[in-house]
């Protein structure tokens, strides 16, 4: 994988092994990204939590385009360590957080200006993970049916089989 754009534009990341998570596709990121700045402008001093950090290329992806803060969680300890790895190769420290996303989002109460959740899919958690969550505006990557109840839906995209859906907190 390679990150799409920003200071760190064309600098590759390691993907876990294909049986522990799903990288989100180049096209998808560059979306999301550009929708993004499309909703809440410049990144610049803003903050940025990865729910389920997989290969940590949504928090690259973030501090490349500007976010000052990256928070990334991540349950597998094969992914966190390569998710350390890949902050390494471009001299960055990550702010990560091994353990269960949903337990840790449970006793917390920190703001985020964005939050971006992308678990296993078919995990049946979206809805547990949206009803925890502190944020101006949260990103949920899907493929089956979610309920948004309780949500403004700001837009929604596909790419492909990926779903992509811009809430925000009613």
């Amino acid at each position: 994988m390679i990150i799409t754009a920003g200071i760190y534009k064309g600098r590759k990341v390691t993907a876990p092994d294909e049986n522990i998570t799903r990288p989100t596709l180049s096209k998808t990121r560059m979306g999301i990204f550009n929708t993004l700045y499309s909703i809440i402008g410049d990144f610049e001093g803003k903050s940025f939590l990865d729910v389920f950090g997989g290969s940590g290329i949504m928090g690259l992806e973030a501090l490349s385009r500007g976010f000052k803060e990256v928070k990334v969680y991540e349950l597998n300890r094969k992914s966190a360590e390569i998710i350390k790895k890949n902050y390494s190769g471009l001299n960055l420290k990550p702010n990560l957080t091994v353990g269960d996303s949903i337990k840790i989002l449970s006793g917390s109460s920190e703001y985020y200006d964005v939050v971006y959740i992308d678990p296993p899919y078919r995990s049946g958690i979206y809805e547990k993970v949206l009803k925890l969550v502190n944020s101006g505006i949260i990103v949920v990557e899907y493929s089956e049916d979610v309920d948004f109840t309780g949500f403004n839906i700001i837009k929604q995209k596909t790419y492909g089989g990926t779903k992509v859906a811009y809430l925000s907190q009613t």
